[in-house]
């Protein structure tokens, strides 16, 4: 599988994870270099207070766009160390 955004390959893995309709890949298949830490947090009653990066490719700026669970709670064991996208990435095989 690829993640995609403003026509970049941003992730790829042919070991992603399926919950709730999104692809979690694992950490070290992103490509770092389009990654920015962001101050931003959800919490999902069932995985786990979230954390994201803000995606930037050709001067272009996605906030927010991926998302990870730096620690998940025992349901969601399966997305540790895994990262989801949004906002636009495309999710390719």
């Amino acid at each position: 599988m690829k993640a995609i955004w403003n026509g970049i390959v941003i992730a790829e893995s042919d070991d992603t994870v399926v919950i709730e309709n999104n692809h979690y890949f694992p950490a070290n298949s992103i490509k770092k270099e389009y990654f920015k830490n962001s101050e931003s947090h959800t919490t999902c009653p069932w995985k786990g207070l979230a954390s994201y990066y803000t995606i930037t490719v050709d001067c272009e700026e996605n906030k927010d766009a991926a998302w990870y669970y730096p620690e998940v709670s025992e349901l969601a064991r399966t997305i540790k160390g895994r990262i989801a996208f949004w906002k636009g990435v495309q999710i390719e095989k």
